[in-house]
């Protein structure tokens, strides 16, 4: 987690995990937001939970903003995200879907009714 100057992390992304490669949540993905439950964290947390929970603590984020934060692989995240959900220490929603695409037939009209809306 913490890093040497310009090097690898002294820990390995396996390590902070427990050695675990798998999320025990198959729906969490790299955009599913992240958010703290409010229930105080265990003293026996390992410490990469510890700091992620500690991260949630200023707002939610995604998975992806959290590796970023934490200097992990996202897929560390994921497992650690999970035991966290397992233990009910945080909550996690999915991510936002994509807007559909916009008609741009409707575009192009809109337009015309405000450059009517002008000339008037």
């Amino acid at each position: 987690m913490t890093g040497r100057r310009g090097g690898r992390p002294l820990v390995p992304a396996y390590l902070s995990t427990g050695g675990v490669a798998r999320p025990s949540r198959a729906h969490l993905e790299r955009l599913s937001v992240l958010t703290g439950s409010g229930e105080p964290a265990p003293a026996e947390l390992p410490a990469a939970q510890t700091a992620l929970l500690e991260e949630l603590e200023h707002g939610s984020l995604t998975v992806l903003e959290a590796a970023a934060l934490l200097r992990l692989p996202v897929s560390a995240v994921l497992v650690l995200a999970g035991d966290l959900l397992d233990r009910d220490l945080i909550l996690a929603r999915a991510p936002i879907p994509p807007a559909r695409r916009f008609d741009p037939d409707l575009l192009k009209r809109v337009a015309d009714g405000l450059r009517d809306l002008k000339h008037r």
